[in-house]
């Protein structure tokens, strides 16, 4: 356990990109609420995904991390649920098809409702109000009654929440996520797509190896992991009141969880030393992410490594580059270099959405798909150049069929944005786009672990 530290020791430290509550005693009377509640997930799962994660450190699994940009109260539905969750297991199967190797299946659901942005305040013709943080703190619409942070939405958050998770579990664990069910995963507004072709002819191979193992007796029956999945949940602890509030001690062995999330991540703008957010994620026994950009030096991130993991435990951190297509390969290598020379185990991830927004001629923000791709590409060359492994992906997906971010086999384009552009925050990957990734993606890592296995023999 953390030396000197308690659930509450963050706020004597410098917490930035969090609201300010005009009711100091409605917030009190929301986080007493919140740490009567029941926990979301708990302290035996968050440390089932560290050993999990801690094959990804090894080089022996490939993480999958991908959700929505910001959950919202609005498009709630079990069915949006049910889509992303689908996608998610079929980048899974591609990944795993390939790669040959076991994938970490982590969602931004559940808990990803909280978003920091640049300015505390924004200006709409003449009026000025605070910014849309995310639903859990106040409202999209532009006006000032919904703009005022109210923490009766935390009440809201977690319900939505836990409703997730109950269906996520239900998902994973009572048939959906059965392989056989591998040629049901496919969305029907995807058939436009070459990679939809390519997805049944490889779910057509698994289905047929599945017949041929079923005639040797190997059954879902017999075999638990085809009928079911572990699928994790995940976001970012931006808002620490509700992170608090939903942190317990475990009766085995003592340690705090932030039972909110399984897995929990700093953002780039809340990794400084002295953040609040460091030293309320340094005492948590959730394996926890730390994204890195352009901005990160190589000692700054190794002081941070020795802050948030001293004991050096595999699986606990995953750092998440997040460096822009034209930036990768020249301010990755630094950070993988310091931390391959201090011996840190840690899960390389990559992050492509965060530094390729840009915007477009129509006004609408955007991620263009060749940029994504390309700094994936530079991702995994990073590594192969420093003998490191490159073991995930973090992306911002939905399963709805968005036109959000531009580029892809199915083309959406600048003049297409305006069609279904539904995102609270942040451009997002419709269902064709993640799949295409994950093709794309697959044949990058099967590269990877080809050099490998020449390197070992």
């Amino acid at each position: 356990m953390a030396t000197n530290w308690t659930p509450e020791s963050w706020r004597d430290a410098t917490g930035i990109h969090m609201p300010v509550y005009k009711d100091a005693a409605a917030l009190s009377a929301t986080e007493n609420t919140l740490r009567n509640y029941p926990p979301l997930v708990f302290a035996g799962e968050a440390r089932n995904l560290t050993t999990d994660l801690a094959k990804v450190a090894e080089g022996k699994a490939f993480l999958l991390q991908g959700g929505d940009c910001a959950e919202s109260f609005a498009e709630f539905h079990p069915n949006n649920i049910r889509d992303t969750f689908r996608v998610i297991l079929q980048m899974a199967v591609v990944l795993t098809f390939a790669g040959k190797l076991p994938v970490v299946k982590l969602g931004r659901m559940a808990g990803q409702f909280a978003k920091p942005r640049s300015t505390p305040t924004e200006t709409i013709n003449g009026v000025e109000l605070p910014s849309y943080f995310g639903d859990i703190i106040n409202d999209i619409e532009f006006v000032a009654e919904g703009r005022e942070p109210d923490p009766a939405r935390m009440i809201r958050a977690y319900s939505q929440a836990a409703s997730t998770l109950n269906l996520l579990r239900a998902f994973s664990s009572g048939g959906y996520a059965n392989l056989q069910q591998v040629n049901a995963w496919t969305h029907d507004y995807m058939g436009r797509s070459p990679w939809a072709q390519k997805y049944k002819e490889t779910a057509d191979r698994i289905s047929e190896a599945l017949a041929f193992m079923e005639a040797c007796g190997i059954t879902p029956e017999t075999v638990p992991q085809i009928k079911g999945t572990s699928f994790y949940t995940s976001h970012e602890a931006l808002l620490l009141p509700y992170e608090q509030a939903m942190t317990r001690q475990d009766s085995l062995t003592g340690g705090w969880y932030d039972t909110s999330a399984h897995f929990l991540w700093i953002g780039d703008r809340t990794r400084f030393e002295g953040s609040a957010h460091v030293e309320f994620l340094r005492g948590i026994g959730n394996p926890i992410g730390v994204k890195c950009g352009p901005s990160l030096e190589p000692d700054a991130l190794l002081r941070m490594l020795d802050t948030l993991n001293p004991a050096r435990e595999a699986g606990r951190i995953t750092l998440i580059s997040r460096y822009g297509y034209d930036k990768v390969e020249t301010g990755l290598p630094n950070l993988v270099r310091a931390v391959q020379r201090e011996g840190h185990p840690v899960i390389w991830s990559c992050d492509p959405m965060h530094g390729n927004v840009v915007k477009s001629a129509s006004g609408y923000k955007t991620r263009p798909f060749e940029r994504i791709l390309a700094e994936v590409r530079g991702f995994f060359a990073v590594h192969r150049a420093e003998g490191s492994f490159g073991g995930g992906i973090h992306i911002e997906m939905t399963g709805q069929n968005v036109t959000e971010c531009t580029g892809g086999a199915v083309a959406v384009t600048d003049e297409g944005l305006a069609d279904r552009y539904h995102t609270h925050c942040d451009p997002r990957l419709n269902a064709a786009q993640s799949l295409e990734l994950a093709f794309l993606l697959a044949e990058m890592l099967n590269q990877e672990m080809a050099e490998r296995a020449k390197k070992a023999a």
